[in-house]
């Protein structure tokens, strides 16, 4: 019999005190000594009876051994957490699960083929000290039906084998030639994995669509909306349903609205838009004030809860912006003819209409909804000219209202707002959407103008509907948080390299002097890397029921209310704001929570997929340039490489560190450096360098780069030592 704490154990209390230490502890190997000595004693008669309860353990499956003489609770008893894997671009496999704080990793041998998205049942194997969690997946609960893009590589009589774009699936696909007879090498697909069945080398798929040819641009572009999981076309029956609203704008309509078709009215749009969801209007009022009305496009007229359109809205959360197309959030019968505010159209709004004083004060708000005419569409470059010149249609209205917005601008940026000056470069493309050249896109008055009215109206939309008499009501706000204090502090240590000193703590005197900076490095080298450090070190700004401000636009309370042709917070905003005009009780709150935060998420897909974008004609735009040299400057940093921006463009590439000769390089996190051992020689964020194009991936949209002073210096140096050797030998 054994002791433990001066109790004796029988074989029964033996038996359970070690089952429960496997119970409490599933995830720690035991020895059979440990064991022993743990329920009462390890001398040989306590060890004998520990033997003989694991061999009794094991004869039921309770528990396994594991290793030499080490034993574990078997997978079966462990407890087991349901999650989704997450395979990164390196092919490692993850497991999220919502029950525990940390991801689970799963070695590719306990992975049971599960793939990126796949619902899977796991087990914790492993726990380190650290918290880090290995496991074992049991079960594939449900197969992702996620679409995937890639290219036919090879067919024969029986076979079609597709090779995906995506970096999380690291297998290639089998579809059945006889079910697929027309697809061809080189053909752009997109697939869905049906099965992969023990024993089979690749998971079987079906085809879900053809793109197109490989380097199509239609089928390059539709394969990357799939790689973000982005659908590049309407539904049958969302495009009927659209169809079959009815867009006249009766007797009912107009008696119920705010009648402005009177009023000087116009919009200012790019030059290639086709949806004008926001317009102003602007008069003098007899006591001599102005009366400013920015008008909405009122969506939420047209697209009711619940309809299937409105679903669609939902799932979509925003509009997504290509390089060289939109993919709307709604159908076009909606966001280009009956929602969009076209010139010499009556069109249904909901509007903010302001009486504002010469000083800028608002003497009254009005918010409601209006039936407005516009008496002209405006390009961007034409406003522009008009407050240049001063010459031009409705030069009034646009010149008072410029007048006003620099006013506003100026007043903003007093109190606090932050103005980051990061260049926006956009893509010159030819018939086929081939990139035939890069330029920097211009923020000019006119733009300014349209954006000083829009901040506006969000603003005061958000503020009458965040509380009545003192009580918050439920309001979707955009909130944008303070900079996080280890990145900002990161930020300050970078600036000194270039002799910026960053003093400012307090939120408002962070704004301030970020403004001050942002002026001084205007015009110099170091501008673009700064403005890009800087924006980095912020929060990202999202939509959400909990206000917290918006810290860069220094505004209490901020929201979306300007855009609801494109996204889907601005239609929630707007029958919010029509629900408390109307006298209703603060709306619920967890359901418009839900609804933000799934908003938030699309948002950054979206904004991933135009990265994505961005980047295959960055690629395509150097594919007849290798071996041509430029120069640059570092952008970013990583443990496999140097990230190189060339001057005057946006295209990005990267120099692999194994790719750099003359010393071994690694990456400082800490430093945020890349240094060689040898040399001591340092690359760092905003350094100039002289970069040569070694290859271009349009399959991963991957720039590779080598530098090509470092080419240089080992040659001129092997030069140096072959002529001293010469001359040594001549002595």
């Amino acid at each position: 019999m054994g002791r433990k704490r001066g109790k004796v154990f029988g074989f029964e209390e033996r038996a359970g005190f070690i089952v429960n230490m496997f119970r409490e502890m599933p995830e720690k190997k035991f020895t059979l000594k440990h064991l022993a000595a743990a329920s009462g004693s390890a001398d040989r008669d306590g060890r004998n009876m520990t033997k003989h309860i694991l061999d009794t353990l094991l004869e039921q499956g309770y528990i396994e051994m594991e290793g030499r003489g080490k034993y574990v609770l078997s997978r079966s008893r462990m407890p087991q957490y349901e999650g989704v894997v997450d395979v990164n671009t390196s092919g490692s496999v993850y497991v999220q699960c919502d029950e525990l704080d940390a991801d689970i990793f799963i070695h590719s041998r306990n992975a049971r083929r599960a793939l990126d998205g796949d619902r899977v049942r796991v087990v914790v194997t492993h726990k380190s000290r650290t918290g880090a969690l290995e496991g074992e997946i049991m079960e594939i609960v449900e197969r992702s039906r996620k679409c995937y893009a890639g290219v036919v590589e090879a067919c024969s009589k029986t076979a079609v084998i597709v090779k995906p774009d995506s970096r999380h699936l690291h297998t290639e696909i089998y579809l059945s030639r006889r079910k697929y007879p027309r697809l061809n090498e080189g053909d752009k697909v997109a697939v869905r994995i049906a099965t992969w069945r023990d024993g089979d080398e690749m998971p079987t798929g079906e085809l879900v669509d053809i793109l197109g040819v490989e380097g199509d641009n239609d089928a390059e572009m539709h394969a990357i909306l799939l790689e973000y999981d982005l659908p590049y076309r309407f539904e049958r029956k969302v495009e009927e349903a659209a169809e079959h609203i009815d867009g006249t704008i009766t007797a009912k309509d107009r008696a119920e609205r705010r009648d402005m078709r009177d009023v000087p009215t116009f919009t200012i749009d790019p030059a290639d838009a086709k949806d004008f969801d926001d317009a102003l209007s602007v008069r003098r009022l007899p006591n001599g004030r102005w009366e400013i009305g920015v008008h909405i496009a009122d969506v939420t007229h047209y697209v009711r809860p619940g309809s299937v359109i409105d679903d669609e809205a939902i799932e979509r959360g925003t509009s997504v912006y290509l390089v060289d197309r939109t993919i709307p959030m709604l159908p076009e019968r909606l966001s280009n003819e009956l929602c969009s505010l076209r010139p010499h159209e009556e069109k249904l709004c909901f509007s903010a209409v302001f009486e504002m004083s010469e000083g800028l004060k608002i003497e009254n708000e009005w918010f409601g909804r209006t039936i407005i005419y516009s008496d002209r569409r405006f390009t961007y470059e034409e406003a522009q000219r008009i407050i240049e010149t001063g010459e031009g249609d409705m030069r009034d209205e646009i010149l008072t209202l410029n007048r006003m917005a620099q006013a506003m601008r100026k007043e903003r940026f007093r109190k606090g707002a932050i103005a980051f000056a990061r260049r926006e470069a956009k893509f010159t493309l030819d018939d086929e959407g081939r990139p035939t050249g890069v330029y920097f896109k211009v923020q000019k008055e006119a733009n300014q103008l349209i954006e000083e009215f829009m901040l506006l109206a969000n603003r005061r939309v958000a503020t009458f509907c965040a509380k009545r008499n003192g009580r918050p009501r439920t309001m979707v706000f955009r909130v944008h948080d303070r900079p996080n204090d280890e990145k900002f502090e990161r930020f300050r240590n970078f600036i000194l390299r270039f002799g910026h000193i960053f003093k400012a703590t307090k939120p408002t005197e962070v704004a301030k002097e970020l403004n001050s900076l942002m002026r001084e490095v205007r015009g110099k080298a170091e501008e673009n890397v700064v403005s890009m450090l800087a924006i980095r070190s912020m929060a990202k700004a999202i939509y959400t029921t909990d206000n917290i401000g918006h810290y860069g636009l220094a505004f209490p309370y901020y929201t979306h209310f300007t855009s609801p042709i494109r996204r889907y917070p601005d239609m929630m905003v707007h029958r919010l704001l029509q629900h408390y005009l109307d006298g209703g009780k603060s709306a619920d709150r967890d359901a418009h929570e839900a609804l933000c935060e799934h908003a938030s998420e699309r948002e950054v897909i979206a904004a991933e997929a135009e990265r994505a974008s961005i980047k295959y004609k960055m690629v395509e735009y150097m594919a007849d340039k290798i071996g041509e040299e430029f120069e640059g400057h570092i952008s970013g940093l990583s443990e496999w490489g140097i990230f190189v921006e060339l001057e005057d463009s946006i295209v990005e590439g990267m120099v692999a560190l194994r790719d750099i000769q003359g010393d071994y390089y690694r990456f400082d996190e800490a430093r945020y450096e890349v240094y060689g051992h040898s040399t001591g020689r340092v690359y760092t964020l905003g350094d100039k360098v002289r970069i040569r194009v070694k290859s271009a991936d349009l399959r991963r949209r991957m720039l590779d780069f080598v530098f090509a002073d470092s080419e240089q210096r080992i040659e001129q140096e092997y030069l140096a030592t072959a002529a001293a050797i010469r001359r040594k030998k001549i002595k």
